[in-house]
């Protein structure tokens, strides 16, 4: 069993930065991919970023590329994704997720996921 956790969303103005964490327990974390996702009130749960075990494959949806980085600390056991740059179109909950399949844009490939974390970008 792994549990997940997020944290550091918030309220910000638009141009803003953020820094979200998710902290992971319960497995080895360093053996598997972690990815985030968003889900905006109306619409699907959307692909972000998603770094493989050793965090030297990263991957960005094209709306966030450029503008956030996701990154990982096996340490701590924790996935970041800082965000740069925001827009009111980012407003949505953010949720991380672990992963044991190679299929890191799929939702439906990830096996665990935390309870998310509002991220709000005001104009």
């Amino acid at each position: 069993q792994v549990q997940l956790s997020e944290s550091g969303g918030g309220l910000v103005q638009a141009g803003d930065s953020l820094r979200l964490s998710c902290a992971a327990s319960g497995r080895t974390f360093s053996s598997y991919a972690m990815g985030w996702f968003r889900q905006a009130p109306g619409k699907e749960r959307e692909f972000v970023a998603a770094v493989r075990r050793t965090g030297g494959n990263i991957y960005y949806a094209n709306s966030v590329k450029g503008r956030f980085t996701i990154s990982r600390d096996n340490a701590k056991n924790t996935v970041y994704l800082q965000m740069n740059s925001l827009k009111p179109e980012d407003t949505a909950i953010y949720y991380c997720a672990l992963t044991y399949s190679g299929s890191y844009y799929n939702v439906n490939a990830y096996d665990y996921w935390g309870q998310g974390t509002q991220v709000t970008v005001s104009s």
